[in-house]
């Protein structure tokens, strides 16, 4: 039996799944070991320990749905641009529009994300 590898656009789109689910573990997994995570209102996260926290104990959305819209791969790069629509820890709703550069490793696992949020802020 032959087994193929998700390709780098698959793995990404399987990042939401896991997000949106609830599995920190799964979702962890998807990153290498000394991944570095760029969002903004964080400093740096850097290896599984500080992205297992910060997606159990800091992210600050209780539930909701990611909606990727566009798809760009190039090399070992893949951009993403979509929607959230969910509810925060405080009750309220937030819809926001957001996108995603991963850095893909040689073995298919992320190296580095930077998300960007589209809210007013000036």
């Amino acid at each position: 039996m032959t087994t193929t590898m998700p390709t780098d656009t698959e793995t990404v789109l399987r990042y939401y799944d896991l997000v949106d689910s609830g599995d920190v573990p799964g979702l962890v997994n998807l990153f290498t070991e000394d991944a570095t995570y760029c969002r903004p209102g964080y400093d740096p996260l850097v290896g599984h320990g500080e992205l297992e926290r910060f997606y159990r104990q800091q992210r600050v959305i209780r539930e909701g749905r990611h909606q990727v819209s566009t798809v760009v791969h190039e090399g070992a790069q893949v951009a993403v641009h979509g929607e959230f629509v969910g509810v925060l820890l405080d009750g309220r709703d937030v819809h926001l529009r957001f996108a995603d550069f991963f850095q893909m490793s040689p073995e298919g696992r992320f190296s580095r994300r930077d998300t960007f949020f589209f809210a007013p802020l000036v």
